[in-house]
C-alpha cells in the first residue's frame, strides 16, 4: 500500500486555459495515508471522477505532481501504479466461474498456482462468496457480481491503492446498506489504501475515516463525518451533508455581534476580524429549537419522518428547519426559533468566521 500525495495539482480540459473558471481542477493539495480509508464526496462535475482518473493514470494533469510513498508517478502509465479500480458497472467476465474472475489478475502476474488459491479462497470467505467459486458469473445478481468486482480489486497484495468509483449506482436500494457494510468490513480486515468517490453522503460518512469534499474543482473541507457534519467550513458542506441540511441565513455583523430581523444571535465564539465579505449564520436544524423567546416565524408545513418531525417555518422571508420531537407546532402557528449558541456560526464568503470557544459544547 502506499501513502498518496497530490501537489499543486491543476487540470483543464481547454488547451489554453486562461481563467480559473477554465479549470475542472483549481489546485490540489492533499496527502492520503497509507492504509487509510478516504472518501471523494461532492456532487455530479465538481471533479470528483477527474481527480481519481488523474490519480489512477488515465489521465495527465495539466500541472503538478502525484506520488506515492514520496516517489513521483505523475508520468507513468497506469499499469505501473498498482492500482486496483473497481467502478460503477462490474467488470467481470461471464463466459468463466467466479473463482477464475477472483483468479484472473493474480495468473495474469503469473504468481504461483498454490498462492492464487489461498488467495482467492481467503477473499471469497470475506466476501462470503464461497459456496458460489464454481458458478458462471453471469448468472449472479447485480449486488453479487458487484462484490466479484470488489473482489478483484482486493485479490492482489501488492496495490498501492483501491479505488472505487460510485460502486453502489447500480445496486438495489435495500442492498446498498450491507455491501457498504461489507466494503466497511473488508477494509479493517485488509488495511489497504482505499479511495470512495461518491455523491451520496451517506455512502462517504459511513465507509470513510476522512471525507473531502469537493466543489467546482476545489476542495472545501477535509474531516472525519462528524467534523464535516458538525463545523462545517464552508456554508456548501453545510448544505449537501444532513437531511435536511444546515440553516443558512443572512445576518448583519455590529458591535461586535451577529443580528437577524432586529435580534443579536448569540454565536458560538469569536469573530475572525481578519474576514470580511458576504455575513451569513449557519445553525443545523438539530440544533434549532421552538419555545417561548426567540426569533419570531410562522409555520409553513411539518413533516412526520418517523423518528422525528422536521418543522418548516419562514421568519420573515428566511425559510428556516428544526428537527423537532414531540409537541410540534401546526402549520400556521407562530412560533419562536431558538439556536443552540454552540451551535450557531458566522460565514463570511461561505467561509467559517467564528472561532469556538475553548470547552464549550459541540
Amino acid at each position: 500500500m502506499a501513502k498518496i500525495t497530490l501537489s499543486q495539482l491543476r487540470h483543464s480540459y481547454f488547451d489554453n486555459p486562461k481563467t480559473p473558471d477554465d479549470y475542472a481542477l483549481k489546485e490540489i493539495d492533499l496527502d492520503w495515508d497509507d492504509g487509510g480509508a478516504y472518501a471523494l464526496l461532492g456532487p455530479s462535475g465538481c471533479g470528483k471522477s477527474t481527480l481519481l482518473n488523474i490519480i489512477s493514470g488515465l489521465r495527465a494533469p495539466s500541472e503538478g505532481r502525484i506520488l506515492f510513498d514520496d516517489q513521483g508517478v505523475t508520468d507513468l502509465p497506469p499499469d505501473r501504479r498498482n492500482i486496483a479500480q473497481v467502478f460503477q458497472f462490474p467488470v467481470i467476465y461471464d463466459t468463466m466461474s467466479v473463482y477464475d474472475n477472483l483468479a484472473f489478475p493474480l495468473r495474469n502476474r503469473q504468481v504461483a498456482g498454490h498462492l492464487v488459491d489461498k488467495r482467492v479462497r481467503e477473499i471469497a470467505q470475506m466476501l462470503e462468496v464461497e459456496d458460489m467459486l464454481d458458478h458462471r458469473a453471469a448468472g449472479l445478481s447485480p449486488d453479487n457480481k458487484q462484490k466479484i468486482s470488489m473482489g478483484r480489486g482486493l485479490v492482489r497484495d501488492d496495490v498501492n491503492v483501491v479505488m472505487f468509483d460510485e460502486p453502489l449506482t447500480v445496486i438495489d436500494p435495500h442492498l446498498k446498506w450491507k455491501l457498504r457494510s461489507k466494503l466497511k468490513e473488508l477494509h479493517q480486515r485488509v488495511r489497504a489504501t482505499m479511495i470512495y468517490v461518491t455523491h451520496d453522503q451517506t455512502e462517504a460518512l459511513t465507509f470513510a475515516d476522512q471525507v473531502v469534499v469537493m466543489q467546482e474543482g476545489e476542495i472545501v473541507q477535509i474531516g472525519t463525518p462528524v467534523d464535516l457534519f458538525e463545523r462545517p467550513a464552508h456554508t456548501f458542506v453545510g448544505h449537501f451533508i444532513g437531511s435536511p441540511g444546515m440553516n443558512v441565513l443572512p445576518c448583519e455583523v455590529k458591535e461586535g455581534g451577529a443580528f437577524i430581523e432586529g435580534q443579536n444571535v448569540a454565536l458560538e465564539g469569536d469573530i475572525d476580524r481578519n474576514k470580511t465579505g458576504k455575513t451569513q449564520i449557519g445553525i443545523r436544524p438539530e440544533y434549532v429549537a421552538l419555545g417561548d423567546q426567540g426569533l419570531p416565524a410562522i409555520v409553513k408545513k411539518v413533516a412526520d419522518v418517523g423518528r422525528h418531525y422536521v418543522v418548516e417555518a419562514l421568519m420573515g422571508e428566511q425559510k428556516v428547519s428544526a428537527i423537532i420531537k414531540q409537541d410540534v407546532p401546526n402549520p400556521g402557528e407562530q412560533v419562536h426559533l431558538q439556536f443552540k449558541p454552540a451551535q450557531t456560526r458566522l460565514y463570511m464568503d461561505d467561509w467559517l468566521a467564528t472561532t469556538a470557544r475553548e470547552g464549550s459544547a459541540s
